[in-house]
């Protein structure tokens, strides 16, 4: 019994031991917050990538409207009519033959335009799906598709041998599938789940998930546990914000985003009118372009670039052309805009500014008169120089900092002015 006592008293001790002993960090039980956000480190990274490509395709490109916004059917909790016949829509797939498209030609365009990360759409809302899901006939690699090939499997390889970061675009709401928002839709969040797990599981590494869920709030979809789901299966993937949840960063669409340093942010918007192609669709200059690239990246914010390729797979030629002038021009200034972050002046009518280290690069896309004055910036500007070509002279005062370049070194684009300080560039002084 004296042996047993002894036991008894062995056994507390050490229970008491364990408790007062630090858990690993492998045996920290999971907070509130874990799952919710990627490492800092990993949204640094994709916010100096600044400039990415997006793509919207699949069988509607046979018809030149736009993706699932024409099909004319059962929207549930959404309004409005397509003007493509729901029988019409849905079987598209069946003469989708796309026998030019080429990943590694995508990712030579991307990277040709500057671009440092890709987004595809893997499922848009008309329930088609870009990949091999096993969850699904519904899908381009159907026995009825006459393609039948992986379009994501290719486009993640292409991703990944050509160094661009790889991300995936996913619709939350599926317009075709039978259990959407009905009274069987915890069966519909089962299949939502399963494709997660599918694309997080089947391709390799994938750098960002772009959820669109048209507004839907985060219990329509599950929307923690999906977090849980992927952050486990790719625990440096970053999230956007249209599951309900704030995710990791923020998406204006079709507009530039409002400065903002704290909250991380993309502006996606189309190079013509359209997602998906369209036929003579009306296109950006290239001025529009470089503009809006540099308002974006002078608010903080990255910019995500779509083009929508042709029914035969590749993308259209006058497209390709305007990424490649975009890539011209980022291969001469690049440097103010890559790895940079928004301000310290904040964007106004006259442009915008990106900084980095002890340098400040001020974007001048608008001369109101002779010269552009900006607030002071509170270091002491020890150098100028036009990296666009010509001449500056910079003044600095108490009152503020004013530019002045010649009318014939002005550029119709984009004026740059570098300002080397004799300290960090982060902040003005008012």
């Amino acid at each position: 019994m004296r042996d047993m006592n002894c036991y008894l008293a062995i056994l507390a001790a050490a229970a008491l031991l364990a408790a007062a002993a630090p858990l690993r960090a492998a045996d920290k039980p999971e907070t509130a917050k874990d799952f919710l956000n990627a490492k800092p480190e990993v949204i640094s990274r994709w916010q100096e990538m600044r400039f990415g490509m997006f793509i919207h395709w699949g069988p509607v490109s046979l018809k030149g409207t736009e993706i699932g916004w024409s099909r004319r059917g059962p929207r549930r909790g959404r309004r409005g009519t397509g003007n493509i016949p729901m029988e019409v829509y849905d079987n598209l797939y069946k003469q989708f033959n796309p026998v030019k498209f080429d990943a590694d030609q995508w990712v030579r365009i991307a990277k040709d335009a500057g671009m440092k990360y890709l987004v595809f759409t893997t499922k848009h809302h008309d329930g088609f799906v870009n990949f091999d899901s096993k969850l699904t006939e519904y899908k381009i690699t159907s026995k009825e598709s006459p393609f039948r090939r992986d379009v994501v499997a290719e486009l993640a390889k292409a991703c990944h041998k050509g160094a661009l970061a790889l991300g995936f675009y996913y619709s939350p709401p599926d317009w075709h599938h039978g259990d959407y928002r009905t009274e069987n839709h915890e069966r519909y969040i089962k299949y939502l789940h399963g494709q997660l797990r599918e694309l997080c599981s089947n391709y390799g590494k994938v750098d960002i998930i772009w959820f669109d869920g048209l507004g839907g709030k985060a219990k329509d979809w599950d929307a923690e546990n999906l977090f849980r789901i992927i952050r486990k299966l790719q625990p440096d993937t970053i999230i956007n914000n249209r599951l309900g949840l704030a995710a990791d960063f923020s998406t204006p669409e079709q507009r530039i985003g409002r400065f903002d340093t704290k909250r991380p942010w993309e502006t996606c918007m189309t190079i013509c009118r359209q997602w998906a192609w369209k036929p003579k669709d009306q296109m950006k200059s290239l001025k529009q372009c470089l503009q809006t690239l540099v308002r974006v990246a002078g608010g903080d914010g990255n910019f995500l670039f779509n083009v929508g390729p042709m029914p035969d797979g590749q993308i259209e030629p006058r497209q390709v052309e305007r990424l490649k002038q975009m890539g011209q021009w980022l291969k001469k200034y690049g440097q103010s805009v890559y790895t940079t972050r928004g301000g310290p002046y904040k964007p106004g009518k006259w442009g915008g500014a990106t900084h980095k280290g002890n340098r400040i690069y001020v974007h001048v896309l608008n001369w109101s008169g002779k010269s552009l004055t900006l607030p002071p910036v509170g270091k002491k500007i020890v150098g100028s120089k036009l990296l666009t070509g010509g001449k500056v002279t910079v003044e600095q005062d108490k009152d503020g900092v004013t530019i002045n370049v010649a009318e014939q070194d002005r550029r119709e684009i984009d004026t740059i002015v570098e300002l080397e300080l004799d300290g960090p560039a982060g902040k003005t002084s008012r």
